[in-house]
């Protein structure tokens, strides 16, 4: 398989600073193994930018070798956050979101997830989430306790569960199989947080390319309100 990507980043319009990592920063394309990742950065506007900067360059430090799985490097990058305050105690209490694909040959991607950045597959004309959300709203509606509209304007929607910068984190871990013509979407939820699913999935069939895709996505985030950073990672599939 070929994968062809494209990223956008954006501070939004609310906040001062940008505390999402994206990469590869670069658009490109390749048959070889590639590793995309998103990281979402929380802990004050100067700590969630080292967090979100610091997990993610861990992650990808061995470059694209199939042979470290996806959870690894998300460990990988818990312990190299865990490490960074350890080392300096004023970035006390930082943490990241980080969510990453690593794209193989034979047209398998296996992901590593740890937040509530999310990881999309858009098929068909049909987008699916494809990562689950570990915040305490995604409880509460795995639980049945509210549904998944009211957890779009749950006073707590933003309280994450699981989140990268702890001494020990649970990784999500899975496999897919892709197909020509599969879209990926790997986001921070300033994308989701504005836009509904039915929103992003017009956009992605009206891009005609990964880069059209990634900044339409961050464009109509920011016409929504733009209240937080949005970033965009897209990635086509083809033989």
């Amino acid at each position: 398989m070929r994968y062809t990507w494209a990223s956008a980043t954006h501070v939004g319009l609310v906040r001062a600073g940008n505390e999402d990592s994206v990469r590869p920063v670069n658009d490109g394309s390749t048959e070889e193994p590639v590793v995309i990742a998103v990281a979402d950065g929380m802990g004050g506007a100067v700590a969630g930018e080292v967090a979100s900067r610091v997990a993610i360059d861990a992650a990808f430090v061995e470059g694209a070798t199939s042979e470290i799985t996806p959870g690894e490097r998300v460990r990988n990058g818990n312990d190299a956050v865990v490490a960074a305050v350890a080392d300096d105690s004023t970035l006390s209490g930082m943490g990241t979101t980080l969510t990453l694909g690593l794209f193989l040959p034979d047209g398998s991607v296996r992901i590593g997830h740890i937040g509530d950045s999310r990881l999309y597959l858009y098929r068909d004309d049909e987008l699916r989430q494809l990562t689950s959300d570990h915040t305490f709203v995604a409880e509460l509606v795995a639980m049945g306790q509210i549904t998944a509209e009211e957890a779009n304007t749950h006073p707590r929607r933003h309280l994450v569960t699981r989140v990268i910068g702890t001494p020990e984190v649970n990784v999500d871990e899975f496999e897919i199989e892709l197909k020509p013509n599969d879209r990926i979407v790997i986001c921070s939820d300033g994308l989701n947080s504005m836009l509904r699913d039915r929103e992003i999935a017009a956009k992605l069939k009206a891009a005609s390319s990964p880069s059209d895709a990634a900044w339409s996505l961050v464009e109509a985030a920011n016409a929504a309100g733009g209240t937080d950073n949005t970033t965009v990672a897209v990635v086509d599939v083809s033989l």
